[in-house]
């Protein structure tokens, strides 16, 4: 029992190194909690520091919001303030430099990658709950079945705020419907009976991968693994969308967005200029080049594995073919090397509406 409270006392002195207090400063604030309020002679025996040092180190408790010097009285007596009310004094002190940290701090990107261990079911599930919260242009995502009710309403919100969204199911056998139950959910879904590695990318930034048993429920040795980093991010999503994601049967695909639309975020455009063609629409497509140029004319092909049937001649692959009138031209998203530009941003509209 000793041992345990001897753990926990160490613990709380850490926790107020961190605050700045120094091993007297903590001996003596720690005393005056145990007795609430004593005279500077009593602390002073108790803490075996001077009396003169105990005023000292008072005036600087006092001034950190922990302590309450009644230098009044006579004997003079130092007060231990309640500890919600302490905390809350140390929370204010560091809202108010947060405004100057703030205009300080330059946010770039780590250049080397961070990569974290996951070893637990709560901690896993909080990750992928703040990557879909995090997400702002594209979401892919593979969890078991029995995961996806506790995720749902994150993924709400992302597609409502426009974030595009490839959904995976695992250990999913049977399926009643045509997966209108997803609307609002994700844009395409797949399901697999199988075990899936638990997966999610985000915007080409992000990601993270690692055995679905993590989040069965029982303990296991398993873990996942998160990366910040753009190429990392990037294997993990050409892995998942040119294995698992075409052994998976094809559930629900969203409606294609009204147009005119501008997009950002090239395989969303390709997703939904896919959907679109097969509904028989004819496009005219308007690229803004990574080079400043713009390229524009209907779109002769589109080439894509998003949606069945899939129309690419390698993994990965998404682009259109565009008629400039001075021939044919193949626009590919960010990082693209194949294709002859690469897209800042695509605007899709009807060929019939074009003037």
């Amino acid at each position: 029992m000793g041992t345990s409270d001897e753990h926990d006392d160490e613990q709380l002195r850490e926790e107020l190194r961190v605050f700045g207090l120094s091993d007297t400063e903590i001996d003596t604030y720690l005393a005056l909690l145990a007795c609430g309020e004593a005279s500077t002679s009593t602390v002073s025996e108790t803490t075996d520091v001077t009396q003169r040092a105990v005023y000292n180190i008072a005036e600087r408790l006092e001034g950190r919001g922990l302590v309450r010097v009644n230098d009044h009285a006579s004997p003079t007596t130092i007060r231990a303030l309640p500890p919600a009310e302490a905390i809350e004094n140390l929370s204010d002190r560091l809202d108010s430099i947060r405004p100057a940290l703030e205009a300080r701090f330059n946010e770039t990107t780590p250049e080397t990658p961070e990569i974290q261990m996951i070893k637990s079911r709560e901690t896993a599930l909080k990750r992928i709950k703040s990557a879909i919260s995090a997400a702002r242009q594209e979401l892919l995502l593979a969890v078991p079945e029995h995961v996806f009710p506790e995720i749902e309403s994150e993924l709400r919100t992302a597609v409502d705020s426009d974030v595009v969204v490839f959904l995976l199911i695992g250990g999913m056998d049977e399926v009643d419907g045509d997966g209108s139950e997803f609307a609002g959910i994700a844009d395409v879904v797949r399901y697999w009976g199988e075990s899936l590695p638990l997966v999610y990318t985000v915007d080409d930034a992000s990601a993270m991968i690692g055995d679905s048993t993590i989040v069965s429920g029982t303990h296991t040795d398993d873990v996942a693994v998160t990366v910040s980093e753009p190429q990392l991010s990037g294997s993990i999503l050409g892995m998942y969308f040119s294995a698992y994601w075409p052994a998976a049967t094809e559930l629900y695909v969203t409606d294609p967005d009204p147009l005119p639309r501008t997009y950002d975020w090239f395989r969303q455009a390709t997703l939904h200029a896919t959907v679109h063609e097969q509904a028989g629409v004819d496009l005219y497509a308007e690229v803004e080049t990574e080079s400043g140029t713009t390229v524009s004319g209907p779109v002769t092909e589109i080439r894509q594995a998003f949606i069945e049937p899939t129309t690419n001649d390698f993994t990965l692959e998404n682009s259109f073919f565009i008629d400039t009138g001075d021939g044919i031209v193949s626009v590919g998203g960010k990082g693209s090397f194949i294709e002859d530009y690469q897209s800042r941003s695509v605007m899709l509209r009807r060929l019939d509406a074009v003037e």
